[in-house]
């Protein structure tokens, strides 16, 4: 087999490359391990109402569990911290129908897909990469292709064959724990995030409902911590007295929140989505993040084919350094403050601010709340408290 371009993982970020490139005109393959593209799904499955018009995608109600229109925080007393929009601020997806369709967009646009396809190998001729070796339904195939696209996930074979330095250290990764769930007593509207160094430590507990008493109940906590995610997931269930017996689904992962693969682009090869470790390192989503990367890959390996020149896939790394990498290295600096925050600043930060100040966060409009809290009376009688604070601004 030969192709322009070979996509490996269906996850996010690879079915948005591999459907950019093929509407551009050029031939694409688009692989998965998995027998069932999109299954199983290691996610929450929320999203930000933008990246439907953003990036293309059809808002399609096969693939929308529930439509939500804020968020609810909850600090480790108790005390709620609530942003509600009059809007639709986002969804709860399906991810095992939404990858599937992704790909089933990639493949209308004129891609090539194959499922149930490992790869495993790259195939190197005359000292540069020309395709990939697979195994398909377990018979082994070779597909050579003019460049290669790692997105296959946290621990990219492709990236690391091509020479990719795609290593972290344990703690630069969290642990998850979820259960898809019957669980009542939550508006249904919001989703909900529990802090807390004892419920969460470096992470949360979130409740994203998928119905009016179906939710994806979940945690991530620190990937080095003597205890498992799951030991503070059922902990956290037994103490606020929800019964864990109505259980329609389990989802275990890890989530790179340490920061980005430098190198994006390397000879022929460009990688992309958790296989780039391109995750928010704040809440740890990184579907937005993919689409993006994806976007960015996808517009210089065009140009690389059109012009017939390859070291134009070098821009993408630098055009996501320049833009979508320079935001998350602040959202990571942001995160490793917040590390070394107690309990009680939690619960004090949760009462003062606002539904406005929470507003401004989320939009990534942090430093005027700083500023804000850095005048308020409990705050001004904390040195450690300034300190912290004067680290973000």
């Amino acid at each position: 087999m030969k192709y322009d371009v070979v996509v490996v993982g269906a996850g996010i970020a690879g079915p948005i490359v591999a459907r950019n490139v093929a509407r551009a005109g050029f031939s694409v393959l688009l692989i998965d391990k998995k027998p069932a593209i999109g299954a199983p799904k290691q996610c929450a499955e929320g999203i930000s109402i933008k990246v439907f018009d953003k990036y293309d995608i059809p808002y399609d109600r096969r693939y929308i569990n529930r439509e939500i229109y804020g968020a609810k925080l909850y600090s480790p007393s108790g005390h709620e911290l609530e942003l509600r929009y009059k809007e639709v601020s986002g969804v709860i997806l399906e991810r095992k129908v939404f990858d599937k369709m992704l790909a089933y967009y990639a493949a209308k646009a004129g891609a090539d897909v194959l499922a149930r396809t490992e790869a495993t190998d790259v195939i190197r001729r005359d000292g540069r990469i020309a395709g990939i070796r697979a195994k398909h339904e377990d018979e082994p195939v070779e597909i050579r292709a003019d460049i290669i696209v790692a997105a296959d996930g946290v621990e990219s074979t492709i990236a690391r064959k091509a020479g990719i330095n795609t290593y972290a250290p344990p703690h630069e990764f969290d642990s998850s724990y979820e259960y898809e769930m019957l669980i009542e007593g939550y508006d249904p509207d919001l989703i909900h995030l529990w802090f807390g160094n004892e419920i969460a430590p470096r992470g949360y507990v979130w409740v994203f409902p998928k119905d009016e008493d179906r939710a994806n109940v979940g945690i991530g906590i620190n990937s080095d911590n003597p205890e498992t995610a799951k030991y503070y997931l059922d902990k956290w269930l037994r103490d606020n007295n929800i019964p864990a017996r109505k259980l329609l689904e389990v989802n275990v992962g890890v989530v790179p929140v340490g920061g980005f693969v430098r190198e994006l682009a390397k000879d022929n090869v460009v990688v992309v989505g958790d296989a780039a470790r391109q995750v928010n390192p704040m809440h740890g989503g990184g579907m937005a993040e993919a689409m993006e990367a994806g976007t960015i890959a996808s517009k210089w390996i065009v140009r690389a084919l059109e012009e017939e020149n390859l070291s134009l896939l070098q821009n993408y790394t630098k055009e996501w350094w320049e833009t979508d990498g320079k935001r998350l290295e602040k959202v990571l600096k942001v995160r490793k403050v917040t590390e070394k925050l107690t309990d009680e600043d939690l619960d004090l930060f949760i009462q003062v601010l606002s539904g406005a100040d929470a507003e401004k966060i989320a939009g990534g409009d942090y430093v005027e709340v700083i500023k804000a809290l850095l005048k308020h009376p409990k705050v001004i009688l904390s040195p450690r408290r300034i300190k912290l604070l004067k680290q973000l601004i």
